[in-house]
């Protein structure tokens, strides 16, 4: 989160808001919590696999980008692992 520049409150907006999208996207039934703990622990996985790959996120519209597609990537990982 300190790479984005964002505080721990934005953090925590912000990854409700992409945890609630991926939630839409992937059609899982999760609360606000769970929400925004897969869009802020999402952001965190979004970035350190895109970093490797050399490209970087900043700023809310970068973090909400990363959430949503480390919450994607996460939900995806538990579905896969529960079958």
């Amino acid at each position: 989160m300190s790479e984005a520049g964002i505080g721990w409150l934005a953090a925590i907006i912000i990854g409700g808001l992409a945890g609630w999208i991926a939630s839409g996207l992937m059609k899982t039934n999760t609360g606000i919590l769970l929400n925004i703990v897969l869009g802020i622990i999402g952001a965190s996985v979004a970035s350190f696999l895109f970093g490797i790959l050399g490209i970087s996120f900043g700023g809310w519209l970068g973090y909400l980008v990363a959430g949503v597609l480390g919450a994607c990537i996460l939900v995806w990982l538990v579905r896969a692992i529960r079958k």
